[in-house]
């Protein structure tokens, strides 16, 4: 059986305990994830030129938690959508300083995994989670090779309206879905990176010939992080 067979069928048979007398997460995991603005057309994604990274930068960091209002004050409990890793190559010594967040894979393991159907994927390529039933179960978490959602541990307060959180959930990187879905097309962190100067970061749809993330896609060398895994991350990287 395949991973992602084994994955569905371990789900599946999560999915008929009971909850109350008549309701069994199956039947909630049936009900539609909310897609509204979704475009099948298109594919959001990410390109992140490593060579021009700095280490010890974290532009892309804070403009993070300002655009989610997420407290910047790190504890052992704090959410992180995105996070800065230094990465170095064991044979040439070679480092990069690289930000690590949700991949938004096309074949994403934490899909498979929710029992509920709230962790899920927009037909555009954006992984969410569906905070109303999620069930704070925490099989997402473990599925994800990338280590990329985090759970709400503690109360929250002064939440944007437009970007609902909540205690007991656990969220991610989401691509500043409440952006794409206004037609501002772009990221908190690809924006902050270009205004610094840097250019690390370049967002686009990866499926229109013409946009710039296309076009460097096909002109440059780049690849996703564990590529083995083979779940066509929306994320690439250049220069690793």
């Amino acid at each position: 059986m395949s991973r992602r067979g084994f994955l569905g069928s371990a789900a599946a048979g999560l999915a008929g305990v009971m909850l109350a007398p008549g309701i069994r997460l199956v039947e909630i995991a049936q009900a539609a994830a909310p897609t509204a603005g979704a475009n099948p057309g298109v594919r959001w994604g990410m390109l992140i030129d490593t060579t021009r990274c700095a280490s010890g930068c974290t532009d892309c960091v804070d403009a993070c938690f300002t655009e989610n209002g997420i407290d910047p004050k790190k504890t052992r409990t704090s959410s992180q959508w995105i996070r800065k890793v230094e990465l170095k190559e064991a044979k040439t010594g070679r480092s990069a300083s690289v930000p690590v967040m949700c991949q938004h894979c096309a074949e994403p393991p934490c899909v498979d995994v929710c029992p509920t159907g709230a962790s899920f994927k927009r037909a555009d390529g954006i992984v969410l989670v569906d905070r109303h039933i999620c069930i704070g179960c925490r099989y997402c978490m473990m599925a994800c090779p990338y280590k990329a959602r985090s759970f709400v541990h503690e109360p929250l307060s002064d939440q944007k309206p437009d970007i609902p959180r909540g205690q007991g959930c656990v969220e991610g990187c989401t691509l500043c879905v409440h952006r794409q879905d206004r037609g501002d097309h772009t990221t908190a962190c690809a924006e902050a990176c270009t205004k610094a100067g840097h250019g690390a970061i370049v967002f686009g749809d990866l499926n229109d010939p013409t946009s710039e993330i296309a076009r460097r896609v096909r002109e440059l060398a780049s690849a996703p992080l564990r590529a083995d895994l083979a779940l066509d991350p929306g994320v690439r990287y250049q220069g690793l």
